[in-house]
């Protein structure tokens, strides 16, 4: 039979008409979109560190997996001193952070066990619970007690694994916090694995920006990522935990044994922003006296709540019309996107706008003036 439509487009034109379509575009405006908070990606300590291991040989590719002949010993020495400076037994890198939550989910849990995971966790970690071996279920965001209900009930139908519970401990598009002390009760009680993802607090919150759950590194049943592509300004991930637990992953984890391993200056670039988040503690209170400024530049104007962290949404629901404010932004001189399902729940979709060190007061009063205006231009 003929093909009478290419169906390509067909999906794509449906996209459409829901708002729903995505497209590319280039970087334009003031930054308020990145994941950049300190704004160390142009960071001249670490492309000085860059700069100097080209000059001294290292190569840019790293030829091959870990596994194969892309160990390589910038590898190994971010792996040491990620592991001695979150405090943690063992450390590995990983090219970003989707692959390292698919991999920790995918190949650590067994056939046995019950991952517990809060409801807005990342795809990242959707996907690796699909392919992996354990059970999943989700739990109510932010909701401990629902963690321990949901392993309590699996315990009573006759579950004998070990159960995993999995959250992030600053959430991306609603910029709150997980309870993160509860949730290690919860897996203390149950003799659980407690996994999370540090992905947007590292090198922003905790000691020496350590992240939200730096008190638990170390503990034999905690694993933790921290992303590098966000807060500390370059590429990558690292997961951190008990020895046994990263040796599993380098045999189990399916995104790390069958991939490329990240350039080996990556690494060095990694390692030098790790020292910079350890000096960056001016850089810290600077971004918090930015959000509490947006917090009256933006939301005492808009009725809203103040920001919770540097992730400020603005819950507009309707997608088209979220999509029409954030190009009035755009227009203006503002880079400020908009989220809409299925990254967010359906009639959530909004305004995501990142703080960051790239912009400064001023810029933030301006963004308030643009958006109160578009809010007004593009009614519900």
């Amino acid at each position: 039979m003929a093909v009478t439509s290419d169906p390509f487009r067909t999906q794509l034109d449906a996209l459409a008409a829901r708002a729903r379509l995505r497209r590319l575009a280039p970087r334009a405006g003031h930054d308020f979109a990145s994941n950049d908070y300190l704004g160390l990606a142009h960071d001249p300590v670490v492309a000085r560190a860059v700069a100097e291991a080209i000059a001294r040989g290292v190569p840019i590719g790293s030829g091959g997996s870990r596994l194969l002949r892309g160990n390589a010993p910038e590898h190994e020495a971010l792996e040491a001193r990620a592991a001695a400076l979150f405090g943690s037994e063992a450390a590995l890198f990983m090219a970003n952070g989707f692959l390292a939550n698919g991999a920790i989910l995918a190949g650590l849990p067994g056939p046995g066990d019950l991952i517990v995971a809060d409801a807005l966790i990342h795809a990242s970690a959707h996907d690796g619970m699909k392919l992996g071996r354990a059970r999943h279920v989700l739990a109510a965001h932010g909701d401990a007690q629902a963690f321990d209900d949901a392993i309590r009930r699996w315990r009573a139908e006759g579950g004998t694994g070990r159960p995993w519970i999995v959250a992030e401990t600053l959430y991306s598009m609603d910029g709150d916090r997980a309870p993160v002390d509860d949730l290690a009760a919860v897996a203390a009680r149950h003799e659980a694995m407690l996994v999370l993802d540090e992905a947007h607090a590292t090198a922003v919150h905790g000691p020496g920006g350590r992240g939200l759950a730096a008190h638990l590194e170390g503990l034999p049943h905690v694993v933790m990522l921290h992303t590098c592509g966000k807060g500390l300004g370059v590429e990558g991930a690292l997961v951190t935990g008990a020895r046994p637990a990263i040796e599993l992953l380098v045999n189990r984890g399916r995104g790390f044994v069958f991939s490329t391993a990240p350039s080996p200056l990556m690494a060095v670039a990694v390692q030098a922003a790790l020292e910079r988040m350890l000096a960056a503690d001016a850089e810290r209170a600077a971004l918090a006296a930015l959000v509490d400024h947006a917090g009256n530049a933006i939301c005492a104007s808009l009725d809203l709540p103040p920001p919770r962290s540097q992730i400020l949404p603005i819950v507009l629901g309707d997608d088209a019309r979220t999509m029409r404010v954030a190009e009035a932004l755009q227009a203006a001189g503002f880079d400020v996107r908009g989220i809409r399902p299925p990254t967010v729940p359906r009639g959530t979709a909004r305004l995501r706008i990142s703080l960051t060190l790239n912009v400064t007061a001023p810029i933030v009063d301006a963004l308030g003036e643009a958006l109160r205006t578009a809010l007004a231009e593009v009614p519900a």
